[in-house]
């Protein structure tokens, strides 16, 4: 009787969760079966949905829901608390599955390459997303003293950490953000907030639904300079070819024409300043140099010679995340990715066998979930083109409850799926007293108990 097929998954964020799915939805699910375990370094699943969403944001966090259901079926385990390869190595898996895929996402700053970027009160998006979220990795506390604070980047994560730095500590006190963070935010000090962005409102990589979220709070005022509403033909073409791009376009253009008002905090959103250097002294930040940039008919930009020092005591990079490269896995320095054909991890021009990327590993942090879930599609079916050619390894140890022992002699303290219930039943007790949906566990070790693992 053939057994079913045995796939590992690294990284329990949607990306792993969809090629779970993909898999599960395919032919080889009705015949032999597959068998998928998810490991992640995490105590719970769910990557930058738990990580990586403003606490403001629960419809993108309704997400959840949809992955949920890949969870509950019985042919996927979850393996959380495991790191790789600090836990298990790739040789290890490969000795338990037919194939391995990894899904591990994105969770540093891409490095931004000018004068100042190591000051004290220079900051990384990703670091201070984290903070906010809870995470367990990163310090209890962040330093929230500037008044004047500039967020580099014009895309979703530059909005989210504007918006978090915006809005006061009890507007946000309804959402799960946990009471260390709450004591944090109640002590920010700042009142205004620069976004810059270093071409123009038609380049902007902010999602519309994102954009008109910053107007709706009663604290903040998004004001936007008329001069920087400008378009070329390149811009142009850009707008009528995107509908999303037409519609952050006209969203601005409407903060431009009208009377700024009196919400206390003000957000300012710059176009056509190329931040240049960040300006120090006595090693703290104190302020930022950008050049103005001009359109040159393509919608791309040139420099003036044109510069301009901000008073600011704050800066946070938000200029793309970039994936923590893999042990035993080939690795592109450049793009921060796993080298790949189809989701097929390449290796000296050779597939290297029965291992498989799939997600921001694979192609970079850009697109919305929905690119996800293609991407893994792709990756799943050539896949299984491998199984049925032949052409996966056959594991030493394919039966379910090797895994199991091997982490049982190895000591590594797991959380599982049945863990994750509890450990979300835990944060809605946490929450009830307050009429909060939930209230997030930070500590890795609090999670672990909530867990039962």
């Amino acid at each position: 009787m053939p057994r079913p097929l045995r796939v590992a998954i690294v990284g329990a964020g949607p990306a792993g969760i969809y090629a779970a799915d993909a898999l599960l939805k395919s032919e080889a699910a009705a015949e032999p079966g597959v068998s998928i375990d998810i490991f992640e370094r995490m105590p719970a699943p769910f990557g930058l949905i738990r990580y990586g969403v403003a606490p403001d944001h629960p419809r993108i966090k309704g997400i959840i829901t949809a992955l949920h259901q890949v969870l509950d079926k019985p042919q996927v385990r979850l393996f959380g608390n495991v790191d790789y390869p600090g836990d298990i190595t790739l040789d290890e898996l490969r000795s338990f599955y037919d194939a391995v895929v990894f899904s591990t996402g994105a969770t540093a700053d891409r490095a931004l390459p000018i004068p100042g970027v190591d000051l004290d009160g220079s900051y990384g998006a990703a670091d201070f997303v984290s903070w906010y979220d809870g995470h367990p990795d990163v310090p209890r506390t962040w330093p929230l003293h500037a008044e004047k604070v500039a967020v580099l980047g014009v895309g979703n994560v530059a909005l989210d950490v504007a918006r978090i730095l915006a809005k006061t500590a009890d507007e946000l006190l309804p959402t799960e953000i946990p009471p260390n963070v709450y004591d944090g935010l109640k002590a920010n000090k700042a009142v205004e907030i620069h976004v810059f962005g270093r071409r123009g409102p038609a380049q902007a990589k902010f999602s519309p639904m994102e954009l008109r979220e910053l107007d709706h709070s009663p604290n903040i005022e998004v004001v936007v300079n008329p001069e920087d509403i400008d378009y070329d033909e390149g811009s142009i073409a850009a707008r009528r070819a995107n509908k999303q791009a037409d519609m952050v376009a006209k969203t601005l253009e409407n903060w431009a024409i009208r009377d700024t008002g009196d919400r206390p905090h003000k957000l300012f959103l710059h176009f056509f300043e190329s931040p240049v250097e960040i300006l120090g002294e006595d090693g703290k930040v104190v302020g930022l140099r950008t050049e103005r940039t001009e359109l040159d008919g393509t919608g791309n930009v040139k420099g003036t010679g044109r510069f301009t020092d901000w008073d600011v005591q704050g800066v946070y990079r938000a200029v793309g995340y970039l994936s923590d490269e893999l042990p035993k896995l080939p690795w592109d320095i450049e793009s921060g990715t796993v080298p790949d054909e189809g989701g097929r991890v390449i290796e000296n021009g050779a597939h290297l066998q029965s291992t498989y990327v799939t997600g921001w590993i694979r192609r970079g942090p850009i697109g919305l979930i929905g690119h996800t879930k293609g991407d893994a599609n792709e990756t799943v079916a050539n896949l299984l083109e491998d199984h049925a050619a032949g052409r996966l390894h056959a594991p030493a140890e394919p039966a379910p409850e090797a895994v199991e022992a091997f982490l049982a002699e190895r000591e590594v303290r797991y959380t599982t799926w049945e863990g994750w219930y509890r450990l979300d039943a835990a944060e809605k007790a946490l929450g009830e007293p307050e009429g909060r949906e939930r209230i997030k566990i930070v500590e890795r070790e609090d999670m672990l108990r909530a867990s039962g693992a």
